[in-house]
């Protein structure tokens, strides 16, 4: 017959406890499971969250509103945002496409209140970086801007190509070509179906080829 635990072990055993993980040691999807935990989210945790996402705001804010001063301040706007309402985000595996459309519905409300009339993505202001700035890498397979003068010729036009472009096909070219963000994520972010960013996509790249053939022959 077993002997009864008694004595301190007996009282301590039922109080041992797993050991917390660290916010900066879990995946992206733990961290947000983490946040949703609790009344409010755990602090040290939406702090790693803010942390690991904020260039992707910051970068979503800039291509909208490269010439906005007030950025920063938007970009803690759509923090305050998520921390109100990560609760509601039923899949935590599509938090970076839930980000993107809360900074991208936070511009276009800002936009609404300012009744800005101008097109609000500039291709022509520079990229800022830590050591100064440089120009737009626009991803694509066309050779480097630095290789010949023609090639810079045409992505000065590229430029002002997909700067003409309407809005809805501008936005959906620049967060596929520049942002690089996938067909299903940008469907997300707009609000839109999947087969209709395609078809935006499609018919933008049409107008460029058409506007830019005679550089690509």
């Amino acid at each position: 017959m077993s002997q009864a635990i008694t004595g301190p072990e007996r009282l301590f055993r039922p109080w041992r406890q797993k050991s917390v993980v660290s916010p900066e040691k879990l995946s992206n999807y733990d961290l947000i499971v983490r946040c949703q935990e609790g009344s409010k989210p755990d602090r040290a945790a939406f702090a790693e969250l803010l942390n690991r996402y904020q260039s992707h705001v910051e970068r979503i804010l800039y291509h909208l509103a490269p010439d906005w001063q007030d950025r920063a301040d938007l970009a803690q706007e759509v923090w305050i945002r998520v921390y109100r309402n990560i609760k509601r985000l039923n899949e935590p595996v599509k938090f970076r496409g839930w980000l993107s459309r809360i900074a991208t519905n936070l511009f276009y409300d800002e936009l609404r209140k300012r009744k800005r009339v101008s097109h609000p993505i500039s291709l022509d202001a520079p990229r800022r970086v830590d050591d100064g700035e440089i120009e737009w890498d626009i991803v694509s397979d066309y050779p480097s801007p630095d290789d010949t003068l023609a090639t810079r010729e045409f992505y000065d036009r590229l430029k002002v190509a997909i700067a003409d472009l309407p809005e809805a096909f501008r936005t959906t070219i620049v967060l596929r070509e520049i942002e690089g963000l996938a067909y299903e994520e940008i469907a997300e972010m707009t609000g839109v179906s999947l087969g209709t960013v395609k078809s935006r996509i499609a018919r933008a790249r049409g107008k460029l080829q058409t506007v830019l053939e005679k550089y690509v022959d």
